[in-house]
């Protein structure tokens, strides 16, 4: 009798370790499906110099789904505007080029900063939505200030998030 109880425990606790493991996986795999890409840079100096871009280089492996870029912007106390103008330049895999600008509200008419936060304040722009990549390969997206000021404070950290567009 001791044998059967003994390999009853033993069955009994693999089938849970097997579903615990199982449980863990399904969720592993259901939380990251429609992030690409997801990267956060650092502005160098605690000051934005007017002619430093950062670049951003990714992959598309599927371009006949749609999918959503969106800018993340990290900024302290220490920024003295209400706005962020962006300019951003894509390169495509073939090497052609597309610009486009960004303004970006970073505070209400009173000061009040609209990020999430207490001293660091997060805020996100879309870029695109619901864009389908024009070809598969590698993507570079480059990303400058385009204040008046040549040594811009407060900006701590710019990110970009490219995700599958949400169902």
């Amino acid at each position: 009798m001791g044998t059967i109880t003994i390999n009853r425990v033993n069955r009994i606790r693999k089938l849970k370790s097997i579903l615990v493991i199982s449980v863990f996986s399904f969720f592993l795999l259901s939380c990251g499906g429609g992030s690409v890409y997801n990267q956060y840079l650092s502005i160098e100096n605690k000051h934005w110099e007017k002619e430093k871009a950062y670049s951003f280089t990714f992959e598309i492996e599927d371009n006949t789904i749609p999918y959503d870029l969106t800018l993340d912007i990290r900024n302290n106390n220490l920024y003295p505007y209400q706005n962020l103008w962006i300019f951003w330049q894509e390169t495509l895999p073939a090497g052609s080029i597309s610009r486009d600008t960004l303004e970006c509200i970073l505070a209400d008419d009173y000061g009040k900063w609209l990020g999430k936060g207490i001293s660091l304040f997060d805020s996100n722009f879309p870029l695109r939505t619901h864009y389908f990549f024009p070809e598969t390969g590698t993507y570079t997206l480059s990303i400058r200030q385009g204040m008046r000021t040549d040594k811009l404070p407060g900006i701590q950290k710019i990110g970009l998030r490219v995700e599958k567009e949400k169902q």
